[in-house]
């Protein structure tokens, strides 16, 4: 039978996705969904193991397809600490991006080397959500445990490894661990060392590779059998994937709305914010990605949501039949502590309730906070020489919402296009598979299979007077909780 389709992965915090696409042109064949275990920061932590079962039970719905997959790649959440003893076995829980435990071992790697040096040499300035913060958490906790680790990796790394057998990484998903070099694409293990100075580190991270390359094949094992032979690409990191699923251009803005929220962009040229308030990301595809990440994003609509006791659907409703400023109402979403501004120990504000609040009020306000935390990020993105004067595109769960689209339309002045592709994470994925499977770049092959977006959305109120409200109170608040 003809190898003709590959297989896109999105192993995110809340679930695993798998997409197949056709390699002739990526149409999208099929796709399952199978969930993850379900975590709440500040302690944030998942089973390796728990990965794998939902990847084998996603792929297994769709054995049929099995025979004519020709390749695989495996987008996935950043950051998470992996480590594995001299069998393969995870040493403990993984700790996820969105786990806050490590907020004093963070501070604390900023005092032994300055926020200018990490910035220069990572890109980004140390906080909870870096690997190299919970590798420092780990060895405070767990004294010895850094030692026994043989294999130090990523979440998708550990899936790509267990695919086959290849301990391999690529720029984009390692630019995010700390100890990263995305302008020379080189590990810095100097800046691990103060951490355990005892401690080769170099000979337990993954061995880099171009993001378009593949990792190996899919080794033969009883659960998998007949994907055996398939090609592996190397994997990258969840926003990474979702750029190319999208295939984001300069000028573009990619904003995510699901357990996290991100705003960012496709560079030539570096960033680096020693505020920490950026993290100057490498891309998958040879250029960077500098990006703002909040804490807290569709989570806080399901909250509110929830003691509002209505549908997804009713309260897209209500937040749409209230003004632009909620009547006054402001939230500032920081239910889960807060990544960017660096809180996590902040809860969430809310101000100007008054005996005419209403329903739609409080849904209007939840949706602007969320919004107005990210486009606060993109207005320091633009000190930074950020250029956004392409498209707005938006993915993730709540990119499927009517009132985030259009209340994101009124705040920017602009029209929210998404991708018809859908699941832009693991489509991403695929892309990268394909590239694998083919032999050509990750850019050539997001335009072979571009699609043209879909505008969703146009500005039909100025919002753009909330969004200055919003900077002036969390400024405030920030500087109080500081």
């Amino acid at each position: 039978m003809k190898q003709d389709l590959v297989a896109g992965i999105d192993s995110s915090t809340q679930s695993c996705t798998v997409m197949l696409r056709s390699l002739e042109n990526g149409k999208v064949i099929a796709q399952a969904r199978k969930l993850h275990p379900p975590t709440t920061p500040p302690c944030s932590e998942q089973d390796p193991q728990a990965w794998w079962d939902a990847l084998v039970s996603a792929l297994t719905e769709l054995k049929q397809w099995w025979p004519r997959i020709a390749g695989l790649a495996v987008g996935g959440q950043g950051h998470g600490l992996v480590m594995l003893d001299n069998h393969d076995r995870p040493l403990r829980p993984a700790k996820l991006w969105n786990d806050t435990e490590s907020a004093p071992q963070a501070r604390e790697l900023c005092e032994k080397i300055a926020p200018e040096e990490w910035a220069r040499l990572t890109g980004s300035v140390p906080g909870p959500a870096m690997t190299i913060s919970k590798l420092a958490w780990t060895e405070q906790n767990y004294p010895g445990l850094l030692e026994k680790a043989h294999r130090i990796m990523l979440p998708f790394d550990y899936l790509v490894y267990r695919l086959s057998g290849s301990f391999v990484c690529e720029r984009g998903g390692a630019s995010g661990t700390g100890y990263f070099n995305p302008f020379t694409n080189s590990w810095e293990p100097q800046l691990a060392a103060v951490v355990n100075s005892q401690i080769d580190w170099i000979s337990r991270w993954p061995t880099i590779i171009p993001s378009h390359q593949p990792a190996g094949v899919v080794k033969l094992m009883p659960e998998l059998e007949e994907l055996a032979g398939a090609i592996v690409g190397v994997g990258t990191g969840d926003n990474m994937s979702a750029a190319l699923g999208m295939n984001l251009k300069t000028g573009d803005t990619g904003i995510s709305i699901g357990t996290s929220g991100t705003l960012y962009g496709i560079t030539r040229k570096g960033i680096t914010d020693s505020t920490g308030t950026i993290n100057g990301y490498a891309d998958a595809a040879d250029r960077f990605i500098p990006m703002i990440t909040t804490l807290n994003s569709a989570k806080v609509t399901d909250t509110f949501r929830k003691m509002l006791r209505v549908t997804p659907d009713e309260f897209d409703e209500l937040a749409l039949s209230s003004p632009p400023g909620a009547n006054g109402l402001q939230l500032v979403p920081w239910l889960d502590g807060e990544r960017t501004p660096n809180l996590p120990d902040a809860t969430g504000h809310m101000r100007g309730l008054r005996t005419t609040t209403t329903m739609q009020d409080m849904a209007r306000a939840t949706v602007e906070g969320v919004l107005c935390g990210l486009l606060a990020g993109g207005l320091v993105l633009k000190q930074h020489g950020f250029t956004d004067d392409g498209r707005i595109v938006v993915t993730g769960g709540g990119a499927k919402s009517r009132a985030y689209r259009q209340i994101l339309a009124d705040l920017t002045g602009k029209p929210v296009w998404i991708s018809p592709v859908g699941e832009t994470a693991a489509a991403g994925a695929a892309i990268q598979a394909a590239a694998a499977v083919l032999g050509c770049t990750n850019i050539e092959m997001a335009d072979r299979w571009s699609v043209p977006l879909e505008k969703v959305a146009g500005p039909q109120q100025d919002a753009r007077h909330v969004l200055d409200a919003y900077v002036t109170y969390a400024n405030a608040l920030s500087g109080e909780l500081q």
